[in-house]
């Protein structure tokens, strides 16, 4: 097929098409605009015919002719029918400009008169299509686009060889992709590299992440799967876009979905894709097959012990047949494509499957795989069995695997005889729980629902309760109803009204705002589960009333926390993010005890680690990553909380607050155009599920990212809004959030400094009662620049060294840095003559030196640059005349001196590292102040002055 330059396609591809795939388009486009050539390889099935489209759409327009093909495995026997899709709607045009053989023979092939052949027509065809070619460019650009290259006609494929290794210097582009092996580490796509375009560029496609499977299935309309069963269809895809939606689709399908560790239900589709060469293994080889399929991780020692007497030569037989993967001296026995298991098991009936387990049941070593397999080789119910597995689940739970041991407890609860102790549902309800732990809080809510459903017994509902509202996370909003039916259930007992006032706690908190009450509903719910002598309850109760008790500044806080770390200890709720030992984290932190801070939050992380408890794993990593960030340890904290990013996209847990305190490190080690979209989304997703407490963080960090960018306007009216948030919360501990004094300065910026004054005033007060001396030294940083706007050079600059030295004392680097950085800005100002010894500025790079440095040493890549950016600067213009200067903030002389110089506002701003709409505000106040219309009044205004 041809399609001619004048055919326009979208400029752009959906965003759906191009999942996963950003760096390679990114690459591939810089290729494409520079005039080269691109070939895109990699397995069936893994995105490349979507690439090729997306790709040709964004070059088309660029482009005065577009020709394609898409071979096809049946149609590869007949000769030139790629040459034909190429250039058969073209020829006409060009045939004129192409000498007689050359076109005698062109035209023989294309349309099937003469029988021409390569045998027969030689060279004169192969110079036929490169002379087509290049006809075709000299009118304009030439995108050749051709699908999977493997299946191109032998011919056809020559010639387009032929005439694109002699295509260089010419402006023709082709875009191409070849299915290769699944090995990565495969070559086979260099045949077709060498007949392509001089310096074409290679691009293998690779599988999918969880999350980018995730994304796609929703994409396509399966909506609704838990992430178990996302991440068993990643697992089972390899990452592959087309097998994820095939099973994405049988599952849609299908009347009954899988409990966890259930195969998934592979569609015949796939099923003959995989295991096209399976009918060419022995019955015998087939069987071990299965077997190896049902286990874990199968070896040929296992096979063996499961009866297997000839695996070796089983598997070498199907290692041949491409449907096991040759590795040496490896002990394991690994599908070439997970695929292939999930296949063959789906292929067996029920009675072979149950073979394999029963085999693999009694030679397997481990007793949790042991367990797991007599209860798929057993139907219907028994109490032995599901004792067994209650036992199997307990290991894999002190084992630190909560995820197996959901599927685990859900098999036991499957095989639990009615009336028995422990009952089925609790069974279930333990599964739920453990769930919880692993991240897989759908999962968990539909257990929980299911026993809901049907429990009858008050302490099997609430819990099934207490299981749907911690599923729910900070969107409580979306299951507010819940807590009435639990508070009914719960009746007069009060073990379990204790479980439901501690979660109407965290409703107060994070719907309604209320610290007071949280804390009073904390209280409650300790006294209750101490009078029940529910000591895990009573644990996770008071330490929530101790991080209420520190944000609030409650003196009450030390010795509660003192009270939930006395024995007896639970020992998961000792390392739970709700426990004591967070709390006593986060009462360190914000103390200025930072060392101390890190050995406990280090200690808590590899304990939750251990453990498998997911969401508070994703507590601690944003934890340390904050004790680094206060320390100046700005790449660490960066790396720490991208990795909390990953974990929280991957789980779905915690997405706003991890968000939130990534966009923060970007901010100060990474990226700010990345801080400033983080920020967006925590904000966005906060207000979305009602969560006042983390919308007054996530609007602190963007207008932190606000401030570093140079927005100092934008930054203002995001700050004040968490100054109120913060008022009607009830926080009054400043080093919370610690944006004080970012919204100081950013006033100081737009020349409020009275209200700069205002914020530092009160915020001071609350951190001397609370001994907060990092919060004062940043305090004393931004009353230096309120100083400075006044004129009171002098003490400014003392003022800011003073808090430079305290900071550094502290620990931290960061802020330390940043009163260096002020300090050279002041120090580099021009001033009137007497102000300073000498009457004139510091050069910049001098003045910049120390600060430099330090951002230098935190790694505070997107402090350093502005840092670099000033020391470059000229040096500063001469001030108005002082009578002018007497009307105008810092700010607003800046401004008026940078228009003095002839400078735009886009040039004022980035000189100033604020934006463009803050420097024409900035200058509405100025001709307010001076009594003036326009820039030009401002010279003609400070000439006058100063011929006075």
């Amino acid at each position: 097929m041809t399609v001619r330059g004048d055919f326009k396609e979208p400029a752009r591809p959906r965003p759906e098409l191009v999942i996963g795939r950003e760096e390679l388009f990114a690459g591939a486009r810089e290729q494409l605009s520079g005039g080269g050539s691109v070939l895109v390889h990699g397995p069936a099935g893994i995105g490349k015919s979507t690439v090729l489209r997306a790709l040709a759409a964004e070059c088309a327009e660029s482009a005065r002719t577009v020709l394609r093909c898409s071979a096809t495995e049946s149609e590869s026997h007949l000769p030139f029918l790629a040459l034909a899709d190429l250039l058969g709607l073209v020829v006409d045009e060009i045939a004129d400009r192409l000498p007689a053989p050359q076109r005698t023979a062109l035209e023989s092939a294309l349309t099937g008169r003469g029988e021409s052949t390569l045998q027969r027509d030689g060279l004169a065809l192969r110079l036929a299509v490169l002379s087509a070619f290049r006809a075709l460019a000299a009118r304009g650009p030439v995108l050749i686009v051709a699908d999977d290259l493997q299946w191109l006609d032998p011919a056809s494929a020559e010639l387009l060889g032929f005439a694109a290794r002699r295509l260089g210097g010419t402006p023709v582009r082709m875009l191409c992709a070849v299915r290769t092996e699944t090995e990565p580490q495969a070559q086979d796509h260099d045949r077709f590299l060498r007949a392509s375009v001089p310096e074409t560029l290679a691009l293998r496609l690779a599988p999918l992440a969880r999350a980018q499977v995730a994304e796609l299935l929703v994409q396509r309309g399966y909506t609704g799967l838990p992430r178990s069963t996302v991440r068993d269809i990643h697992r089972t895809s390899g990452g592959n876009p087309l097998f994820a939606l095939e099973l994405g689709r049988a599952l849609a399908e299908s009347p009954t979905r899988p409990s966890p560790g259930e195969p998934l239900p592979v569609p015949t589709s796939l099923r003959a894709l995989v295991l096209s060469r399976l009918d060419m293994l022995s019955a015998e080889a087939r069987r071990t097959l299965l077997v190896a399929s049902a286990g874990a991780r199968p070896t040929l020692a296992l096979l063996h012990a499961a009866g297997r007497e000839n695996a070796e030569a089983e598997t070498a037989s199907a290692a041949a047949l491409g449907l096991l993967a040759t590795e040496r001296d490896a002990p394991g026995i690994r599908f070439a494509h997970p695929l292939v298991s999930a296949a063959l098991y789906a292929e067996a009936d029920a009675q072979e499957r149950r073979a394999a387990h029963s085999a693999l049941s009694r030679a397997a070593s481990d007793p949790i795989e042991r367990a797991r397999h007599l209860a798929l080789a057993t139907i219907g119910t028994d109490p032995a069995v599901a004792a067994r597995l209650g036992e199997a689940a307990a290991a894999a739970r002190d084992r630190g695997a909560p995820s197996v041991a959901v599927g685990l407890g859900l098999l036991a609860a499957r095989h639990t005889p009615a009336d028995t102790r422990p009952s089925s549902d609790e069974r279930r309800l333990q599964a739920a729980e453990d769930a919880l732990t692993a991240g897989e809080t759908d999962l968990a809510r539909d257990i929980a629902r299911q026993v809901l459903a049907r429990a009858t017994t008050p302490a099997e509902r609430v819990r099934a309760w207490m299981v749907v509202v911690d599923s729910a996370g900070q969107a409580m909003a979306e299951i507010d109803a819940v807590f009435p039916q639990a508070l009914a259930d719960a009746g007069d007992d009060p073990g379990l009204v204790a479980l439901v006032r501690y979660q109407l706690g965290w409703r107060a908190l994070l719907m309604d705002g209320e610290m007071t009450k949280a804390r009073e509903e904390a209280a409650r719910a300790a006294r209750l589960a101490a009078r029940a002598g529910d000591r895990r309850t009573e644990l996770l109760a008071l330490g929530f009333q101790a991080q209420m008790e520190t944000l609030m500044g409650h003196p009450d806080a030390p010795s509660t926390i003192q009270r939930a770390m006395r024995e007896p200890q639970d020992p998961r709720v000792a390392c739970d993010h709700n426990g004591a030992g967070a709390a006593r984290f986060r009462w360190l932190i914000m103390g200025d005890r930072l060392a101390e801070a890190r050995t406990a939050i280090t200690a808590l992380l590899r304990e939750v680690q251990r453990r498998g408890m997911v969401e508070s794993e994703l507590h601690f990593l944003r934890g340390l990553a904050e004790t680094e960030l206060r320390s100046g340890h700005c790449g660490r904290a960066l790396d720490l909380a991208r990795e909390s990013l990953r974990l929280a996209r991957d789980t779905g847990i915690g997405e706003a607050a991890t968000a939130m305190f990534t966009s923060l490190a970007e901010a100060a080690g990474g990226d700010v155009d990345r801080a400033l979209a983080l920020a967006h989304e925590a904000v966005d997703r906060a207000e979305e599920d009602g969560d006042m407490v983390y919308l007054s963080r996530a609007l602190g960090a963007l207008g932190h990212a606000e401030l570093v960018a140079g927005d100092a306007s934008a930054a203002v009216r995001s700050l004040r809004r968490v100054r109120e948030l913060e008022e009607a919360l009830g926080v009054i501990d400043p080093a919370r959030g610690r944006w004080h004094g970012d919204l100081a300065e950013a006033l100081v910026r737009i020349g409020e400094t009275a209200e700069a004054q205002d914020v530092i005033d009160v915020t001071r007060r609350r951190a001397l009662r609370l001994e907060r001396e990092s919060v004062l030294a940043v305090l004393d940083r931004a009353e230096a620049l309120v100083r400075a706007a006044r004129g009171e050079q002098g003490p400014a600059e003392r003022q800011l060294a003073s808090a430079q030295d305290r900071l550094g004392k502290l620990g931290y680097g960061l802020e330390e840095a940043r009163a260096a950085y002020a300090l050279a800005g002041l120090r580099t100002l021009p001033t009137a003559p007497g102000a300073r010894a000498g009457g004139a500025p510091l050069p910049g790079p001098t003045a910049y030196d120390e600060a430099s440095r330090l951002f230098r040493r935190c790694r505070a890549l997107p402090w350093l640059r502005q840092v670099e950016t000033a020391a470059a600067l000229p040096p500063a213009a001469p001030p108005l005349a002082p009578a002018a200067l007497d009307t105008l903030a810092a700010t607003e002389r800046q401004v008026a001196a940078l228009v003095m110089e002839g400078a735009t506002n886009r040039e004022i701003a980035g000189r100033l590292f604020i934006s463009v709409k803050t420097v024409e505000a900035t200058l509405t106040r100025v001709y307010r102040k001076l009594g003036i219309r326009s820039r030009v009044d401002i010279v003609r205004l400070a000439a006058e002055r100063r011929s006075d």
